[in-house]
């Protein structure tokens, strides 16, 4: 058992976020005595975090070890590789790396924190550039993905070769970037690739995840289909390939361009600012989009997972500048992220009710995965074929099942680990070798507190279960106030019997617990939740306060 986790001869991998999950990617490798961290992100907060926007890994295991940090490298530019750069990197203290399009994004980031000069970032050639870090040498390989620049990173040590994949797909009609070909990736597996870290995403899909050529080719279709009407696309901010796409599309079919959402706007800024979109139709303003015949106007818009304060969400209850109207149509470019099942059926109603017409990628080929499904998996490793896969980027079914499709496929051997397991991938066997603490975070307004903490845990439960306040004043008088009990009329008759079940129980105690305030408060707030219980079935948290002279 190591005792301080300072990696030795040998090298290690270790997951603080993204392994059994999917998001909040940031993993560690350990060599020589030093740390390499790829990737920094977090993820979106959902019910578990009531008043929550923002979900971090846990970096304590790194932040106690700095010292032997040498850098973050970043894979690519999505939130859930690089959105917690701006709350950690200042406090890590150590350089970043990313290739031009990504970094861009995380200067951003950086400036409206005001860390840009305090945080170095460091841009790296997105055509297989290289450099070194300690013991580490990385290359960018760049792979399709679902936005500009995804990479994998080659990383060489002294103790083998890793491939680590990131976010990809195979595209055979790329258009945007050039990935890297089959032949380099033989020949990359000719080398010697030793260790594969790989997405797992998809790997349930029996299929290859398709092209972008494709869709371009079935958004030709429905919006060729709809002629006439006034069509809006929905998609995913950062996919910069799909914006491309888009603005194929309305050139092709005769139609302006009218984008609505902010992160659209700073996508295709900074896409723009570092060669991409070069082409790209100039929007038209929202007044100008609703003024032109509706079959002259083609919308993108934000809002596709059903977020309440995105456009599509606003434009849904009419209460945005673009309308739509019955026959108006809107097209799901996007997949029906996990967990955003309900907020997306919301939205969707509110366009059926109003007779709005809506195609998703269920019904037309307006969409692809940016990860790779089970044929593209398979081919990856027989162009590696690398000796040991640890699989990452997936709940845990799904790392699972890629460990058991590597091990078909005739890797020799899968390290199957989650958020906290220290594997040591050489010397001698791979496998995991400790635990240590890899918990989560949350942004709690300008706070960043643990998940698990007091203040959420009794969020959650006075969701839950409702409050009350209970103030006792002078000698016995006793006044409540609660909130989230559904009693209603019956209100008046609960309080009164509350204060005079409170009043009688205080009375009953004797002694030194008569005039121990916190055996008073104690008492007061066991018969104030009774009384709930019995009234209504729930458990409120009860507040006690003390006034004036003890009872």
């Amino acid at each position: 058992m190591k005792k301080d986790f300072t990696p030795e001869k040998e090298l290690l991998f270790l997951a603080l976020g993204g392994s059994a999950e999917i998001g909040m990617n940031v993993n560690l490798y350990g060599c020589n005595g030093k740390w390499l961290m790829v990737d920094l992100g977090m993820t979106f907060s959902g019910d578990q975090y009531p008043g929550v926007d923002l979900v971090f890994a846990d970096l304590e295991f790194i932040e106690d070890r700095a010292k032997d940090l040498i850098g973050i490298v970043l894979t690519h530019g999505h939130e859930d590789h690089i959105g917690a750069v701006p709350y950690f990197a200042g406090e890590l203290g150590v350089p970043l790396y990313a290739t031009p399009f990504t970094a861009d994004l995380v200067l951003r980031k950086l400036e409206e924190a005001e860390l840009d000069n305090v945080v170095e970032l460091n841009i790296i050639d997105d055509d297989h550039g290289t450099f070194d870090l300690g013991p580490f040498s990385i290359t960018y390989v760049p792979l399709a993905h679902s936005i500009a620049e995804g990479n994998a990173l080659h990383i060489d040590t002294p103790y083998g070769r890793i491939f680590h994949t990131g976010d990809w797909k195979l595209d055979e009609e790329p258009t945007m970037g050039s990935p890297t070909t089959e032949e380099e990736l033989i020949a990359l597996g000719d080398d010697g690739v030793e260790f594969l870290v790989c997405d797992s995403t998809n790997v349930f899909n029996p299929r290859p995840s398709g092209s972008e050529g494709a869709v371009h080719r079935g958004l030709m279709e429905e919006v060729t289909k709809h002629a006439g009407r006034r069509v809006l696309v929905t998609t995913f901010a950062s996919n910069v390939a799909r914006l491309q796409t888009l603005g194929d599309v309305a050139r092709e079919t005769g139609r302006q361009l009218c984008v609505a959402g902010r992160s659209l706007d700073r996508i295709i800024e900074v896409a723009q600012d570092n060669g991409y979109l070069q082409d790209f139709p100039e929007p038209i303003d929202f007044d100008t989009a609703m003024e032109l015949p509706r079959g002259e106007v083609l919308i993108i818009a934000t809002g596709g997972q059903g977020e309440p304060r995105a456009a599509l969400a606003r434009i849904a209850d009419q209460n945005h500048p673009i309308e739509l109207v019955p026959g108006d149509v809107v097209l799901f470019s996007s997949r029906q992220i996990p967990g955003n099942e309900i907020a997306i059926g919301i939205v969707q109603n509110q366009l059926a009710a109003r007779g709005i017409v809506m195609v998703t990628d269920r019904q037309s080929d307006i969409h692809v995965s940016g990860h790779p499904g089970r044929p593209e998996l398979e081919a990856l490793y027989s162009w590696l074929r690398p000796n040991v896969l640890v699989p990452v980027h997936g709940e845990m079914r799904h790392m699972q099942e890629q460990g058991r499709l590597g091990i078909g496929s005739g890797i020799p051997k899968a390290v199957v680990q989650r958020n906290g397991e220290v594997v040591r991938l050489a010397p001698g066997e791979p496998g995991k070798i400790a635990e240590v603490q890899a918990g989560r975070l949350v942004l709690d307004g300008d706070i960043i507190a643990a998940a698990d903490g007091e203040a959420i845990t009794m969020r959650r439960r006075i969701a839950r279960e409702g409050a009350m306040v209970v103030v006792l004043v002078g000698k016995g008088y006793v006044t409540i106030e609660s909130w989230g009990l559904s009693l209603e009329e019956d209100m008046p008759a609960f309080i009164l019997e509350t204060c005079e079940d409170i009043t009688a129980a205080i009375g009953k105690l004797r002694g030194k617990a008569a005039r121990d305030p916190a055996d008073i408060r104690e008492v007061a707030r066991i018969t104030a939740r009774r009384a709930a219980q019995r009234w209504c079935g729930k458990r409120p948290q009860v507040k006690v306060i003390l006034l004036g002279e003890e009872p």
